[in-house]
């Protein structure tokens, strides 16, 4: 069973014990599971559903792991010829989940 959700701009094709990395958000304390209601897509043993453009019903619950870091860019921009030159890095954090339920 997989399933295919939206969360912000991005879609992730998840199965149940799959481990992704989403957009942080600030997480009220004691709180260890997050819920998506946006999923565009379910396929079972039953058959494929496919949402106009979601899926009613559909529910997909994580589990929190932990709060981690993107890799480092380093974005360097050159004006030749001018003397000027600028190097910025950035790196995103996102927040790591584990799905634990898939449900239609």
């Amino acid at each position: 069973m997989y399933a295919i959700l939206e969360d912000g701009s991005k879609q992730y094709q998840i199965s149940q014990g799959d481990t992704i990395d989403i957009e942080t958000r600030v997480i009220p304390e004691g709180q260890n599971t997050i819920e998506f209601d946006r999923v565009l897509l379910v396929k079972d043993d039953k058959g494929t559903q496919v949402g106009t453009p979601i899926v009613p019903g559909a529910k997909v619950i994580a589990r929190i792991n932990s709060p981690v870091k993107g890799p480092k860019i380093k974005i360097f921009k050159l004006r030749r010829r001018k003397n000027s030159s600028t190097r910025v890095g950035h790196r995103q954090k996102y927040l790591r989940v584990t799905i634990d339920n898939i449900s239609v």
